[in-house]
């Protein structure tokens, strides 16, 4: 058998040994390819050969197609990562924060203010389970204008509840007028929130068809469901907020 060079470095092996039909009256002897020296001979060919002139541009170009592909899945993962938020609404705004957020859902409980301390965003402290927690106003943070007129509700059965959210070891309770509960959406269908009052803590917003929402009867007099515009919270900013203006 001929030492290994360019022309029959990769048949020996592949063709009469053992990957091949195992043919090769040396197999007898080294049981096995790379027991044999032809084997060995090859390997160091292939690690002490001269480095082809384009050796360097071929790498470059692979390696900046990896990058470019794995760059691409990256986005489109982003893209249609799904978010899971609790929707809920304050006066007439349909609002969701993240559910990893929420540590608890109680009904409203006596606030008790602090002296020199209480404001509109800053409530008071409310005890829940037991725990005194300092509770604040979401609609006066976001600055949300009340309702003067009636609101229509999901349910004919609405109560007002208080919500416990966590954070990086803070706790923090509010009201809500109406719960929704856990809705899950695609990243992607998140639409750039128009110029108002609550665009500064709202990384987007997103269409929300409750289910078994009520229907509502067209101008052609036919019926079409009820879609809400919901707006997704940047709890990061509103933790932040909370921290710089109330403790």
């Amino acid at each position: 058998m001929n030492p290994a060079t360019p022309l029959n470095i990769e048949r020996c092996w592949n063709f009469i040994g053992i990957e091949g039909d195992r043919s090769c009256p040396q197999l007898a002897t080294y049981t096995h390819c790379r027991n044999c020296p032809v084997y060995s001979t090859a390997g160091r060919y292939l690690l002490e050969r001269s480095i082809p002139e384009d050796y360097r541009h071929q790498w470059t170009e692979l390696l900046a197609k990896s990058r470019t592909d794995e760059n691409s899945q990256i986005s489109h993962a982003l893209r249609t990562t799904q978010i899971t938020v609790v929707i809920f609404r304050l006066q007439r705004e349909w609002l969701a924060l993240s559910a990893q957020i929420f540590k608890e859902i109680s009904p409203p409980s006596v606030v008790h203010t602090i002296p020199h301390r209480s404001n509109q965003i800053l409530r008071g402290l409310v005890s829940i389970r037991g725990e005194l927690r300092l509770c604040i106003s979401l609609s006066d943070l976001l600055n949300l204008e009340a309702a003067d007129t009636a609101v229509q509700t999901l349910s004919p059965v609405v109560y007002s509840r208080m919500v416990v959210l966590e954070k990086a070891g803070n706790t923090w309770v509010f009201g809500v007028d109406e719960l929704y509960g856990v809705h899950r959406f695609q990243r992607d269908e998140l639409q750039d929130p128009p110029k108002s009052l609550t665009q500064t803590y709202t990384k987007g917003l997103f269409h929300w068809l409750p289910d078994g929402s009520q229907m509502e009867r067209s101008a052609s007099g036919g019926s079409a469901s009820v879609t809400h515009s919901v707006s997704y919270l940047d709890d990061e900013l509103l933790f932040t907020t909370l921290a710089r203006k109330v403790l």
